[in-house]
């Protein structure tokens, strides 16, 4: 088994795309719950194409952020 110095030496002379794929499939073996981040990714395409669509309106950062420090205090 290589040690991880020499496995990171070997991995980082992979061309960028193969390194891509190769982070997305170890992420995704540290991945615990697929089924939270499909949702999450489901809800956020929804959003998205409301957005898209005109369907609502977006608002400012600074409201959104302002808003989200109100629900904390």
């Amino acid at each position: 088994m290589p040690r991880p110095g020499q496995l990171a030496e070997e991995v980082l002379q992979l061309a960028p795309e193969v390194r891509v794929k190769l982070l997305d499939r170890v992420v995704a073996s540290l991945d615990a719950d697929r089924a939270r981040d499909a949702a999450w990714d489901a809800l956020a395409a929804t959003r998205d194409a409301e957005l898209e669509s005109g369907q609502v309106a977006g608002i400012p950062i600074g409201e959104a952020l302002a808003r989200l420090r109100a629900e904390l205090e």
